[in-house]
């Protein structure tokens, strides 16, 4: 694992990623943010969007939910409360997910059922760009 980092995608309910990776970039709170093997070690808040990791050359991506990254010097942590690879998404029902959030933007009565709405939209495009990206 000496050119290698290992890359911990880990939600409440499984372990969605556990691999040996080349490279990691995420979507920091701050900014996107890379991860080579010996980064500097830092902890990071993240946003809801896409993790990509690449191995061996080949670039996989990882819908992320918002949550925590831990980097180190030979391995990063993500601990979000929701995670999908691409693979494993559900393009149809996150459409309709999106059309759900759209429309209850448009009905929102008060600012806290904007904001639902809004976070709702959020991680159904994120869903959805990432099961496009995976499926090239």
């Amino acid at each position: 694992m000496a050119n290698k980092l290992l890359l911990e995608v880990v939600t409440p309910e499984r372990k969605v990623v556990s691999e040996e990776v080349d490279i990691v970039v995420a979507p920091g709170e701050l900014g996107e943010f890379g991860a080579l093997v010996r980064h500097v070690p830092f902890l990071t808040k993240l946003k809801i969007g896409e993790l990509r990791f690449k191995k061996d050359g080949v670039e996989r991506y990882v819908a992320i939910m918002g949550g925590y990254a831990e980097v180190l010097p030979d391995k990063v942590t993500v601990l979000a409360p929701a995670a999908e690879e691409a693979t494993d998404i559900d393009v149809i029902r996150a459409r309709a997910a999106k059309e759900r959030a759209e429309r209850r933007l448009r009905e929102a009565k008060d600012k806290l059922e904007f904001a639902r709405a809004q976070a709702a939209l959020q991680r159904a495009l994120a869903r959805l760009k990432v099961a496009e990206r995976g499926s090239r």
